[in-house]
């Protein structure tokens, strides 16, 4: 606990760095990584943890991205200089791996092949593009500077690297004087996305700046009165004294790669490290031996070990248990306390690890309470000089923040966006970003119009908020001396464990002789309610059990605040956790926008890799203003196509046929694609084909002999007649799981289709008809595709399963031919003219005129939550036009429309195989009134 021989060291600001701060040791010569301290990871998850080498932080033994020559055996690698592996380590503390691309580079297309010497050398100008803004974060750095050692060769991937890290805000992103002029030059250009952001927090702050250096229009609504939301620096005075406490986010939780690190070096703020020395004292006021104390640390350690071989064991059934349960179950049988002392040492272990999760161990989940462990930032944990409020303001100059702003509501649609605040004023934008802790999101108080998605809402229930209180106080001299940052304090009841359990020296960075006093776990919530006269006279009565018997007075504090994070309305906690039930995949799931790119969320809740952190926030600011800009350019390209169909609706089912020629998965008449990077989330969206052709294809299992439907022989006619004509391709939007439920379906493509209006309530549509959200699953199966290497033999896979190579032709249905049919042949008639039905009980002839394009199966059903069938969500109904279908109309049954000169049908009202429509003997009620999904 107390390591021997400790000095006070300061993390100065150095601009030639790379690595932001180097802390300097005697001796020591600053621009060698070998002397640099030693990156230990994070107090967070638990105290005593091993240090380890820089080395030791990499997630991928072979970092030297020139030893992938050796794999290669090429050539053609490039050389930029002579420090690849320094470069890679630099990259490594921004978040990426030294030889592979992360998923969101493979997303953004920034190589054609994945793999290869095209990987390899993008990797290598990759790394040298962050190094050199890392070695000076003040200048804003430009693609110009690099063609200088990029070969010609290579400049479409300087092109794409430095495309990347610009949008995606690794570089050129902060507060330093070049950085903002070019914020203030290029914002609110004429015509560009309006973006409404809710929340002024650091995600907030962090996308209004990136997304005004992009050009674009923001307005920020912040409920307080204030900027800065769960960071906040208060301003203590009094007595001549003057500090200041930060009640919020406090620690910069790692230098290297830390992005609040690289403000702070752009502002010239030092950072202070928190050292390691952390005495912890007795109830009596008495040091605890550091024998017993070291023992004590090691035992806890040993648990949490055995709590993660146990979770292993367990498999998925460790998601429905807690991790209190397991470590207090493990501690008796590990040979348990030997006295008053150790349990106080346990329980104060137990208290310091609810303070790093904000939650109570009964809660966490002992499967994922540590998911987030191997993206720990490397390097020290600091204090920022004058507190993390000077961030804050800096990020704050010149953003577009409506303060008292609180939103009630937010609508969402395919024309833009309108944020409702008190009072009822209404605010217009295309675009909106929610950034608002998940404790507000949990408690409903803002209303989602539509309301959000079912999937999002199961996440926002599952994912743990808890809290984290604390008393600050500001003294009028420093008793408790220089030589430390922390000391502890032990309980003998449990559940007052994390009360004041432990304290933080301000006085090194706040200006004054400031002591902070955290309140965790259960403790945390009872002091909500605690009056806070109370709670400093406890304060102040464990202080002097522990300095008065060594002859120090502890004065009376001049000033003292008290933080209620529980029950301030705009945060109702502190930071999330993974609460028994959830996994980091509810990270990602909060992260995910609705409405076809209209509604976005960011926050500390919403990244996977750095929750329940201030860096994180600001990270996943960066992340959304990067997602809504890729929304953005997409939107314009779509509204440019729609504006001159004609010249590209060949190119649009074109491409889909392109892609429907490798299905990922064939079942009958049917076929799906969908991306690969998605392979293993049931809810990803697939677009699924129906062929209208040649024979029906019959399924293994056979088709039932005593089908119940009367008008079966309807789907064989209409089968009969596109045989005679053309194909009929016709597409819907299902989820993966939707998906392989259809092709469970038993009794043949009739039954599926079947199943698709009565189970799933889908409407089958032309290429057009699929609308944007189609669109974005089409390009990205498009990317993705053409990233692939390319097979070098093709194999055919066997209906209804998936494949993993090369080009196949579909297959197409069959007839099913009938000698008893009913139905009287169909003539073929000119485009634009109505043909009389087939099947009537009257044998007359009902006009129709065909309008919209789209299939229609049956009568859909829509489920309470707004989705079909409890399916995906519904979409605004779209009409389109089809140019390779011709139109056909069932009355109420199936109906696809066109507008190109292509032959028309109409067979009345009736049954498309097993799919029930309206009553085929009266057909005088030509009224619908089905709820339909468009995709």
């Amino acid at each position: 606990m107390n390591p021997p021989n400790e000095t006070h060291q300061q993390i100065l600001p150095n601009i030639h760095n790379p690595l932001q701060f180097t802390i300097l040791l005697p001796h020591s010569d600053p621009n060698s990584l070998n002397h640099l301290l030693s990156l230990g990871i994070p107090r967070k998850r638990r105290r005593g943890r091993p240090t380890s080498d820089f080395t030791q932080f990499q997630p991928h033994p072979n970092p030297n991205p020139n030893q992938l020559a050796q794999a290669d055996v090429s050539d053609e690698i490039i050389v930029i200089n002579k420090e690849a592996i320094s470069e890679a380590l630099i990259a490594l503390t921004a978040g990426f791996p030294a030889d592979v691309l992360t998923e969101e580079e493979i997303d953004a297309g920034v190589v054609s092949v994945i793999g290869g010497i095209e990987q390899v050398n993008y990797i290598l100008i990759r790394n040298h593009i962050i190094t050199k803004w890392r070695e000076n974060v003040f200048n804003w750095v430009t693609k110009e500077m690099f063609l200088d050692v990029v070969p010609a060769h290579c400049v479409k991937l300087l092109d794409s690297a430095y495309k990347y890290l610009v949008s995606h805000g690794y570089i050129n992103f902060g507060v330093a004087p070049m950085i903002k002029d070019r914020i203030v030059n290029e914002s609110g250009g004429s015509g560009k996305l309006s973006v409404i952001i809710i929340g002024a927090g650091l995600s907030g702050l962090a996308a209004a700046r990136q997304l005004m250096s992009f050009g674009y229009k923001v307005t920020v609504l912040e409920g307080r009165k204030r900027a800065g939301g769960r960071v906040y620096t208060k301003k203590m005075e009094g007595g001549n004294r003057v500090a200041a406490a930060d009640l919020g986010g406090s620690i910069l939780t790692g230098t290297h790669g830390n992005p609040l690190g690289i403000l702070a070096r752009q502002l010239l703020y030092p950072l202070h490290k928190i050292r390691d020395k952390c005495p912890l004292y007795r109830l009596d006021g008495q040091v605890v031996d550091v024998r017993v104390d070291a023992k004590v640390e090691v035992a806890f350690n040993q648990l949490l070990d055995k709590a993660s071989q146990l979770r292993q064991l367990m498999g998925e059934v460790s998601q429905d248990v807690s991790l209190g349960v397991a470590l207090e179950t493990f501690w008796p049988v590990n040979g348990g306390p030997a006295n008053e002392e150790e349990t106080g040492l346990f329980n104060w272990h137990l208290a310091n690890l609810e303070y790093a999760n904000a939650g109570l161990l009964s809660r966490l989940s002992l499967a994922f309470w540590d998911q987030d462990d191997p993206y720990d930032m490397g390097g020290d944990h600091c204090f920022l000089q004058g507190g993390n409020g000077r961030l804050v303001q800096a990020l704050a100059e010149n953003v577009p923040i409506l303060y008292e702003k609180t939103v009630n509501s937010v609508r969402y649609g395919s024309d833009g966006v309108q944020v409702v605040v008190n009072g009822g004023q209404v605010f217009e934008g295309d675009v909106a970003l929610c950034t608002v802790p998940l404790g507000v999101l949990k408690s409903g108080s803002i209303k989602f119009n539509p309301e959000l998605p079912q999937r999002k809402l199961d996440g926002i229930k599952r994912l743990g908020f808890g809290l984290l209180n604390k008393v600050a106080m500001l003294f009028p001299h420093l008793f408790w001396g220089t030589d430390l940052d922390m000391f502890g304090h032990l309980s003998d009841d449990p559940s007052r464990r994390g009360e004041f359990f432990l304290f933080y020296s301000y006085a090194t960075v706040a200006g004054g002789p400031v002591l902070m006093a955290l309140v965790a776990g259960e403790a945390a919530l009872n002091f909500e309610r605690m009056p806070p006269t109370d709670a400093v006279t406890r304060v102040l009565q464990i202080l002097r059990g522990i300095y008065e018997p060594q002859g120090i007075e502890v004065p009376e504090p001049i000033q003292t605040m008290c933080t209620r994070w529980g029950s301030d309305p705009f945060t109702l906690g502190s930071y999330s956790n993974v609460a028994v039930g959830s996994s980091g995949d509810d990270y990602d799931i909060l992260a995910e926008s609705v409405g076809d790119g209209r509604l976005f969320f960011a926050g500390e809740a919403t990244t996977r890799r750095y929750p329940a952190t201030m860096h994180g926030a600001f990270l996943s600011g960066l992340r959304e203003a990067a997602n809504i800009a890729h929304y953005a350019t997409n939107r314009a390209a779509r509204a440019k196509i729609e504006k001159n169909p004609s010249k590209n609706a060949h190119a649009c089912a074109t491409l889909l046929a392109d892609l429907f020629r490798e299905p990922d998965l064939e079942f009958g008449s049917f076929s799906v694609i969908y991306t690969k990077k998605n392979a293993l989330d049931d809810n990803s969206m697939v677009v699924l084909r129906v062929v209208f052709s040649g024979p029906v294809k019959k399924d293994v299992e056979g088709s039932r002999t005593d089908q119940q439907h009367a008008n079966k022989l309807l789907f064989q006619q209409l089968q009969s007649h596109f045989n005679q004509q053309q194909e009929l391709h016709v597409y819907t939007l299902l989820s993966r799981e939707q998906v392989f439920e259809l092709r469970e379906v038993k009794g043949g493509d009739e039954m599926r289709l079947n199943f698709l209006c009565e189970k799933l309530g889908v409407k089958l549509v032309g290429r057009k008809g699929l609308g944007p959200a189609a669109d974005d699953v089409i390009s990205s199966i498009k990317a993705e595709r053409s990233k692939r290497k390319p097979a070098s033999t093709s194999s055919t896979v066997k209906s209804g399963t998936a494949k993993s190579k090369s080009v196949k032709l579909i297959r197409k249905a069959k007839i099913l031919r009938s000698n008893n049919s009913s139905f009287s042949p169909v003539k073929k008639e000119p485009a634009g003219k109505t043909v009389g039905t087939v099947g009537g009980n009257d044998g007359s002839s009902t006009p129709q005129l065909n309008q919209n394009v789209e299939v229609q199966v049956g009568s859909s059903s829509v489920a309470s939550n707004g989705t079909p069938g409890g399916g995906t969500p519904i979409k605004p109904e779209v009409t389109g036009a089809n140019d390779s279908v011709p139109s056909v109309s069932m009355g109420s049954g199936l109906v696809v429309n066109n507008t190109d000169g292509s032959p028309n049908l109409n067979v009345g009202s009736g049954v498309i195989g097993d799919i029930s429509c309206s009553n085929p003997l009266n057909n005088n009620n030509n009224n619908n009134n089905n709820i339909y999904t468009r995709w």
